[in-house]
């Protein structure tokens, strides 16, 4: 296949030519620990701004709803301009963003920064998986994602603790300030990276219909729906949690410090011989398995009425997370071809910010108490994972040999 002229061409990583796996972790690790820091804070950060609990909703799917557009044009320029620039911008950029959201005096103009912040954001994920996807040469691609996604939990335990333990000592304007910094840092580590190489001088290559073809391929689907879903899990844990945890009157640093047990849960999983699964499994199960996980810790935190159950309920959620994430991202780089990953990382991460933002919007318009949320978000995972057992049992042929991307 002819590649445009232009684009950078994959095929010129070799093992031994990236950066140094640890490098390329970490920025995965910054890279959501924008997204996990802000958990805990976000909605009270808005309420004591003045935000009406409708408008709480609606600034903290501001995120993902910018991030949505973004993700998609991420993998555009991704695939043209390479993983590298478009990382190096994106860092940047949503560093200075993030320094903004200490001066913020009112909740529009919380909602106005929080839209950027997803904007600038959105651009960075995408390119990173696809920067370690095109760099993995293994074919055991399984346990790379796990350990990619060891970054996630990582962030996912340090974010929502680091930010509950300063914004109790010092406000929640520190903590956006701190990992405004730590975007700037992560464009300047980014800069040590090596840059895959763009051919230019070939035949441009007719890339039409690509996007169509993405959306016909059951594998991605499977991607983009298991993003969806766990992603709305975890908008409405993020909006509702803290909620939950004021009206049980426990004090205000146990909703980060709750959020982070989930991480530690799906860390361990990552990084222990049970990351085997994900190469011995299909990832087409393990994701319904994993949805079906995380539908009972929504339910355990619905019926919570003490400190116990919640922690209860992360750690369950904790597993289920350990289950899906390696998975969907792993299916991503299974049904896509190189020339087009980033494209299919981008449609990935659009599908993630739809869910946060859907999972957040729709639980402030109905202005649901954190009991109503919890066990909504239980049902619709249940009927994503029934309707996924579903489609797998009536399409068996479909695990068999569709692989396309060639690792």
């Amino acid at each position: 296949m002819a590649t445009p002229a232009g684009q950078y061409r994959p095929n010129n990583i070799r093992k031994g030519d990236g950066p140094l796996p640890f490098i390329l972790y970490f920025l995965i690790f910054i890279s959501f620990i924008d997204l996990f820091a802000q958990f805990p804070i976000t909605s009270t950060y808005a309420q004591s701004l003045g935000a009406s609990t409708g408008l709480i909703g609606f600034i903290v799917g501001a995120y993902s709803l910018s991030n949505l557009f973004n993700n998609f044009f991420s993998g555009y320029f991704v695939d043209h301009k390479g993983p590298k620039q478009v990382m190096l911008y994106g860092f940047l950029v949503n560093g200075v963003i993030l320094l903004l959201y200490a001066i913020a005096t009112s909740p529009m103009q919380l909602l106005a920064i929080r839209f950027m912040n997803g904007l600038s954001a959105g651009i960075i994920t995408p390119a990173a998986f696809t920067y370690l996807s095109l760099s993995n040469k293994n074919k055991k691609s399984g346990k790379t994602m796990a350990f990619s996604g060891a970054a996630v939990g990582l962030s996912a335990i340090g974010g929502p603790a680091f930010a509950g333990i300063v914004s109790a000592k010092s406000g929640s304007e520190t903590v956006y300030f701190i990992i405004g910094c730590l975007m700037i840092f992560a464009c300047v580590l980014t800069a040590l990276l090596k840059s895959i190489e763009r051919q230019k001088d070939v035949v441009r290559g007719n890339n039409k219909g690509k996007i169509q073809e993405l959306f016909k391929n059951k594998g991605l689907l499977f991607a983009f729906l298991g993003a969806l879903s766990l992603s709305a899990s975890q908008g409405i844990l993020a909006y509702m949690l803290p909620l939950k945890v004021d009206g049980l009157e426990l004090a205000n640093h146990i909703s980060g410090m709750l959020m982070s047990i989930f991480g530690i849960v799906a860390i361990l999983f990552f990084m222990l011989p049970t990351n085997r699964v994900f190469d011995r499994f299909h990832n087409e199960w393990l994701l319904p398995i994993g949805l079906v996980i995380i539908a009972v810790a929504q339910a355990v935190a619905g019926f919570a009425f003490n400190f116990t159950f919640l922690l209860m309920s992360m750690l369950i959620y904790g597993i289920g997370f350990a289950l899906i994430f390696p998975s969907m991202s792993s299916l991503v780089a299974k049904y896509s071809s190189q020339h087009i990953r980033g494209k299919a990382y981008g449609i990935f991460y659009a599908f993630y910010s739809l869910g946060s933002f859907l999972g957040t919007s729709i639980t402030g318009a109905f202005s649901l108490t954190p009991t109503g949320a919890f066990f909504s978000a239980a049902v619709f995972l249940l009927v994503m994972s029934i309707g996924s057992f579903t489609i797998l049992k009536r399409n068996s042929h479909f695990l068999a040999n569709k692989e396309v991307s060639g690792y």
